[in-house]
């Protein structure tokens, strides 16, 4: 007889129709530009972000994100999922065969997921869904996964087990170069790697390798550009072993790894190098910490530079003097306002 303590789950889903009157406008968007759609949903409240001119490869994709705003953290994080896929709300066309989902843990409020990709925008527009008002639709659905209490199945006691060692021995096959089937230039340095790996654990990654488009995933050598090699490297040691001591992290690094892992859709990484830096903090570095938590939407980090801050008057007027807030208030006008702000109600 096994023993254990067993988690049962159930899922709560919401299944809203996206509609988005007037399509063809939004070919004057921005790759980065987005169309919000609020829920509440399963006591918590979400957004979904519609990005009609989100560029993937070598073309503009339609492209939606699931971000977390608020509502209790149960266990200090929510599991959610989004999926998505066009359908004709008149029903003479049965709904797009094409169903994109993608699911996140969400740990921190405005904590977003990886986007999904519904199809090309060339491709949408001769589908047959654009219908002759102009309007498309598409069918979302948030499933949030709830923990429901343990139930205990009593047995015979068990040796224990051994704690995994997964993580040393994808470390070996990293230093090994085993199988590796991809080669990445960096500043000249470079370093071997397997594609699989890297795809299972960066959406970004998977996209560049095995995305739709012809020839995705052939490439056997990539040029990466801005980056330090010593970057380069530690994060592929946290890719392949999880373990950020392995990652190097002191001096400088968790700012460099910071900016790495916010390319590469590392959220992990990306929240301990925020968590690192958060307890770093002081006069000098303080305004060019919210320069870099404001650059790559670390919310986190944003909150702790803020309250350091506003901590007193006279940390208030140090910071203000330094070099680093001079950077900050000419590149990043929306942070010195939540700064303004917040130091406003702190002395009401």
């Amino acid at each position: 007889m096994e023993n254990g303590s067993t988690n049962l789950t159930e899922a709560a889903r919401s299944v809203h129709l996206l509609k988005i009157n007037g399509y063809s406008a939004t070919s004057t968007m921005s790759t980065s530009e987005y169309i919000r759609s609020k829920w509440n949903f399963d006591g918590y409240e979400w957004e979904i972000q519609f990005y009609p001119m989100y560029f993937w490869g070598i073309m503009n994709w339609l492209a939606l994100k699931l971000k977390f705003l608020g509502g209790p953290l149960k266990h200090k994080q929510v599991r959610a999922s989004l999926s998505c896929r066009i359908v004709d709300p008149s029903g003479n066309l049965e709904p797009s065969s094409k169903v994109v989902s993608t699911s996140h843990i969400f740990q921190d409020h405005q904590d977003c997921s990886s986007p999904v990709f519904l199809d090309p925008r060339g491709v949408v527009r001769t589908s047959g869904y654009i219908k002759n008002n102009d309007a498309l639709a598409v069918e979302c659905t948030i499933t949030v996964l709830k923990e429901l209490k343990d139930t205990l199945i009593p047995a015979e006691e068990e040796a224990p087990l051994a704690s995994s060692d997964l993580h040393q021995h994808l470390g070996e096959l990293l230093e090994s170069q085993t199988g590796a089937d991809v080669t990445f230039i960096v500043s000249g340095e470079r370093f071997l790697a397997h594609k699989s790996i890297l795809a299972a654990r960066s959406w970004v990654f998977r996209a560049e390798f095995f995305g739709n488009m012809n020839g995705a995933g052939s490439s056997q050598c990539v040029q990466v550009n801005d980056m330090e090699p010593a970057v380069f490297k530690a994060m592929l040691r946290f890719i392949y072993t999880d373990i950020d001591e392995e990652a190097g992290m002191a001096g400088t690094m968790p700012r460099r790894l910071l900016a790495a892992a916010d390319r590469y859709g590392l959220h992990r990484l990306k929240l301990i190098c925020e968590r690192k830096l958060s307890g770093g903090i002081n006069v000098d570095t303080a305004a060019t910490t919210l320069a870099l938590a404001e650059q790559h939407n670390c919310s986190l980090l944003k909150a702790k530079c803020i309250e350091f801050i506003i901590g007193s008057p006279e940390r208030l007027d140090a910071v203000l003097a330094t070099e680093g807030y001079k950077h900050l208030a000419a590149s990043y006008s929306l942070a010195v306002a939540e700064l303004v702000k917040a130091a406003h109600g702190r002395k009401n």
